[in-house]
């Protein structure tokens, strides 16, 4: 009698589960606009939503902390002035992506079938790649250094380019032979790991080696669902997640050098369809529980925090389940990468939990308009000797200023809070 050998694996047991009531963020319009993509992004100190708003382009951004120090007047105020404008595309853009090694590169695409490489730090374009997309580009990815880019497209061709070069350095045709919009990311091993639908529209999932797209390394047919498969790739565990837009569960797979090379670990379900879905960075995970990963899903009025945990009984630190991980630090400007440079992640280690730094400084090589250091004294015609000294008065008394201005808008919102409070009185004497 032959015996079924199983897989061993320390993800095999990873179980999902949603985060009580108290901990969903209610009453939030979702937008219902009909493009697939995420509509949410998190990290380890916020949650940004794309709500339903006239126009589009509106978003919510909401902290994760529970705990609020509510002052006696009310400092917030909607945001209606962006730091920045980077105006470029002819139509409506709906893909955005950070740089993963340097500082204030990111990447958009959108209807136009253009992709803009941005310093958003001095508002410049980089780069351009008008030409290479015959029509509209359904994802863009990096890959773990940012010097190769996975894009799918309309036009069923799945291409992997080196941007600096404006160069498709390999593509391959109807990687899915369906119509539906397909979605790729990078491995961690280099691979592509693209989802999709087979002609029959059936859904499909697929795992290819760009130095020879002939034949995919694995290719595997789910369901007959029609809604997109958007994958959330976690490089440290080399585990991929799959949620569906309008399912109501989670898929999750292993990738690993051994046949199938795609193994399936299990599925989380709920009761209500997913409109989309938010991935926490590593960083921002619970460690000392054993999370490895953490979504954030979108109903139609709320979001729901969904855990993914390996169970183990030990309190102490898992080194096998976090390795050093990415962190915020930037390797390289943006000028450095632009010039052929390149380097990976500069990694942080999770033992002690992550603590976000309470100051960022933006070093920059050119003017950068999101610099919040003070501004730069003006060089005037003056002797070597007393130059310190008169730069250094000059950058008190602006310091000072600024904190008199802070000051007195401070005031003004106390009085502001203060007269609102008086009105809604004698209306409720009048009453």
């Amino acid at each position: 009698m032959s015996r079924r050998v199983v897989r061993q694996s320390k993800f095999r047991h990873v179980f999902g589960q949603a985060a009580k009531a108290d901990q969903a963020y209610e009453d939030i319009r979702v937008s219902k606009v009909t493009w697939d993509s995420s509509f949410c992004a998190v990290n380890p100190k916020f949650l940004a939503i794309i709500v339903e708003a006239g126009g589009g382009g509106a978003f919510i951004v909401l902290p994760l902390a529970k705990v609020w120090q509510i002052p006696d007047y009310t400092p917030m105020r909607n945001i209606t002035e962006p730091i920045i404008t980077l105006e470029g595309h002819s139509k409506r853009v709906g893909i955005l992506s950070w740089h993963p090694t340097a500082r204030n590169v990111l990447l958009s695409a959108g209807g136009d079938n253009m992709i803009i490489i941005w310093n958003v730090g001095t508002g410049e374009v980089l780069l351009s790649l008008d030409d290479m997309h015959p029509d509209v580009i359904h994802s863009v990815c990096w890959n773990s250094n940012g010097s190769l880019l996975a894009t799918t497209c309309k036009d069923k061709t799945l291409r992997i380019i080196d941007p600096r070069k404006g160069q498709v350095v390999a593509e391959r045709f109807a990687a899915h032979e369906g119509m539906r919009p397909m979605r790729a990311v990078f491995t961690r091993q280099g691979h592509i790991f693209t989802t999709g639908f087979t002609r029959m529209s059936q859904r499909e999932l697929g795992l290819w080696d760009p130095n020879n797209f002939e034949e995919p390394v694995a290719l595997q047919e789910m369901d007959t669902s029609n809604g997109v498969l958007l994958p959330f790739y976690d490089p440290d565990s080399s585990i991929v997640y799959l949620c569906g837009k309008g399912d109501s569960s989670i898929r999750y797979f292993e990738i690993t050098d051994e046949p199938p090379f795609v193994h399936y670990l299990n599925t989380f379900s709920s009761k209500e369809p997913q409109r989309g879905m938010g991935f926490m960075p590593k960083r921002g995970l619970d460690v000392s529980k054993c999370e490895i990963a953490r979504f954030y899903k979108l109903h139609e009025r709320k979001c729901e925090p969904i855990i993914m945990t390996v169970p183990r009984k030990s309190d102490l630190f898992q080194d096998d389940l976090y390795p050093d991980t990415p962190g915020l630090e930037p390797a390289l400007e943006a000028d450095e990468w632009l010039s052929g440079q390149d380097a990976d992640p500069v990694l942080i280690s999770l033992r002690d939990g992550y603590v976000p730094p309470k100051h960022r400084e933006l070093r920059v090589t050119k003017r950068n308009i999101l610099d919040v250091r003070p501004p730069s004294v003006p060089r005037r015609s003056q002797s070597s000797s007393d130059a310190p000294l008169s730069q250094q008065h000059t950058l008190e008394t602006l310091l000072e200023e600024i904190k008199a201005l802070r000051e007195r808008v401070q005031a003004q919102e106390q009085r502001i809070t203060a007269l609102e409070n008086m009105l809604c009185e004698l209306v409720d004497g009048t009453d």
